[in-house]
């Protein structure tokens, strides 16, 4: 069977290279094209675009790289079409593969969608769009089944995937080296050189409010040395470059940007303050459109705040050292987030979501 992936960012790449590893355990002759990552390569599938090339974040920004962005979905279209797949499997990214599922319906190419838009923090009216346009929707968070239930669509929900990455990671933790001699403190900026520019300062004012400890910054695959290492200066830093679950293993406490990085934190169970700051506008705009309590996982799923965010204004030195400080030094609330993050196992359970998620999209594939 062909199958034709779009992922386009860093997390998308994760859990679509353990998806084509499936894939290919459960169909031995299976050929993968794809939009996404070293990590997708590197399971065996063939890239077309690197996700570093697609990723845009925020209102403001999408229209700056409209062009571009509309050039990369007429080339999909195009690329698809030569390679005539038995299914299109999307990852989230909705906003680029929404529109290439409107099409693909129109082209009668059986559609798979895996890691659901978050329509249910705002734009729901999509959910319309997708009932149309998708054959098979799988899902990754507990609350979604019952979201996509009050519209009479059905969907699988299949597990998160993070929770076999995580536990795979946990098997080999024995093995380690460590990274300092002092107990670290892992800084976690996003994997978009916008958001590393503009989080990382405000993280870096900790390394001299903390001396005792050891920042160390885990950096994204596809961005360069160079850009962290302009902002870092001669602080006292380390940079570590695909070590992110080991840094996790190691460290006492996280400072970490909003999106699945907080929830792969949480699931290792380091105490974390959560730091998101973006550009005003798209803020503001976003701030307006946006339904939801919190703005990471982790207190989304728990539908409680487990864990700290400081948005916007609220990223500062002041109220980060205030909260780090509490991670590393209140006992209490160290004992009460433990319980919180165990409580978050047993909401994501321990399901295979790689392996039935890929049993899923075969047998669509499989349909005459």
């Amino acid at each position: 069977m062909k199958y034709y992936i779009i992922a386009g960012e860093a997390s998308g790449d994760l859990h679509g290279s353990n998806l084509i590893k499936a894939i290919r355990q459960q169909d031995e002759q299976a050929e993968i094209r794809c939009w996404g990552g070293d990590r997708m390569e590197s399971a065996g599938a063939t890239l077309v675009k690197h996700y570093r090339d697609l990723a845009f974040m925020g209102f403001v920004e999408v229209i700056m790289h409209l062009k571009t962005i509309l050039s990369n979905i007429k080339f999909c279209k195009q690329d698809i079409l030569e390679f005539h797949p038995d299914v299109l499997v999307l990852i989230d990214y909705p906003g680029f593969n929404m529109r290439i599922a409107a099409w693909a319906k129109k082209q009668r190419i059986k559609i798979a969608y895996y890691i659901s838009p978050q329509i249910w923090a705002w734009k729901e009216s999509r959910v319309h769009q997708i009932m149309r346009d998708v054959d098979r929707m799988l899902v990754i968070l507990p609350f979604e089944k019952q979201f996509y239930a009050k519209w009479n669509f059905s969907v699988s929900y299949v597990g998160h995937p993070l929770v076999e990455v995580v536990q795979q990671q946990k098997l080999q933790q024995s093995n380690l080296k460590p990274f300092s001699n002092k107990p670290i403190i892992a800084l976690l900026p996003g994997s978009r050189k916008q958001e590393i520019r503009v989080k990382l300062p405000e993280m870096l004012k900790m390394v001299s409010r903390f001396p005792n400890y050891q920042f160390v910054i885990a950096q994204a695959p596809s961005i360069p040395d160079e850009a962290y290492l302009s902002l870092i200066g001669s602080a006292n830093v380390l940079l570590v470059k695909n070590q992110t679950y080991e840094l996790l293993m190691q460290a006492k406490a996280a400072l970490v940007t909003s999106g699945t990085a907080t929830l792969e934190t949480a699931l290792i169970g380091v105490p974390q303050v959560v730091c998101y700051k973006g550009n005003p506008i798209s803020y503001w705009l976003a701030k307006k459109l946006i339904k939801v309590k919190y703005i990471s996982l982790v207190n989304l799923i728990l539908d409680k705040p487990a864990i700290s965010e400081l948005i916007q204004n609220n990223l500062n030195e002041k109220l980060l050292f205030r909260e780090l400080s509490a991670l590393l030094n209140d006992a209490e609330r160290q004992i009460v987030l433990q319980k919180d993050y165990d409580a978050l196992w047993h909401l994501l359970g321990d399901s295979p979501a790689s392996a039935t998620a890929a049993q899923e999209m075969i047998n669509l594939a499989k349909k005459g």
